[in-house]
């Protein structure tokens, strides 16, 4: 996607201003005023108010930034990288799209489902990438990471505790929960769960979520993982999201975000 078109869509470059210094005391120094505040500091973004502009907050969001927590593996995932290799890539774009450039103007996160590699996770640090530009705090976790930090805060010797790291992550503006589901639900882990994603509800922060599970359960002749005996053929047990997580924490993510299919190859064969 060519810069001209990233402007169209809703994201705008940085403009930064360079600064001269006069070569004599008689020079007068010719200063570039940023396009978006005119010098101000403040921009003005149609529908949604005053905001710090991104000429002043530009140091700060590589900050931010950084403090995301996004994986090196998908630090260089972007909204503007995206393949779409199928019409259910390309319409969960155009809600990865919608969500980024209109944030904050929006009630609900969004749920990306759908087996593995068709993209889900790159999409969602897509639009926590792309919601940090301009000028928003964000935070990633992969849920199976998030699960095991905790476990680890009760370890006598740890210089942690349970409510240090579950802090940022009840009061992260927005959250990426990654691979949702894909621990084994425990009693534990399904507490858990419920204490994290129940508390973001009750609070209303935004929240994207992805995961392997679907709501429906694929039909055996559907599903390509399979166990082979000398008998017959037999389909290996595939969970359901709410079999996963349970049925109250999925009905709450029905309110919280919208689910959001996607079908298609997986890339990594592709590329491989």
């Amino acid at each position: 996607m060519s810069s001209k078109q990233s402007e169209q869509k809703g994201f705008k470059l940085l403009s930064r201003t360079p600064t001269a210094e006069p070569s004599s005391a008689d020079e007068v120094t010719e200063v570039t005023v940023c396009e978006f505040c005119f010098g101000t500091g403040v921009e003005v973004v149609p529908d949604r108010g005053a905001r710090p502009c991104k000429c002043r907050t530009a140091p700060s969001k590589q900050k931010v930034l950084k403090g995301a927590r996004i994986p090196d593996r998908y630090s260089g995932c972007s909204l503007q990288n995206y393949k779409t290799l199928s019409p259910s890539q390309c319409e969960a774009f155009e809600f990865a799209w919608e969500l980024a450039t209109k944030y904050p103007a929006v009630n609900r996160g969004l749920l990306f489902m759908g087996p593995v590699g068709v993209g889900k996770t790159h999409l969602a640090v897509g639009v926590l990438r792309a919601i940090i530009a301009n000028g928003f705090p964000g935070l990633f976790y992969e849920f199976g990471s998030l699960l095991k930090q905790i476990q680890d805060s009760y370890n006598p010797i740890s210089q942690t505790s349970e409510m240090r790291v579950l802090a940022p992550v009840y009061q992260a503006e927005v959250l990426v929960l990654d691979e949702l589901g894909a621990s084994v639900p425990t009693d534990w882990v399904r507490d858990t769960m419920y204490q994290i994603i129940n508390h973001r509800y009750n609070q209303r922060k935004l929240t994207i979520f992805t995961t392997n599970f679907s709501d429906e359960r694929p039909l055996a002749e559907e599903n390509s993982n399979v166990r082979r005996t000398d008998k017959r053929v037999q389909p290996i047990t595939s969970y359901t999201l709410d079999e996963r997580i349970g049925v109250p924490l999925r009905s709450r993510l029905y309110e919280m975000c919208l689910t959001v299919q996607i079908k298609g190859d997986d890339f990594r064969k592709i590329k491989g």
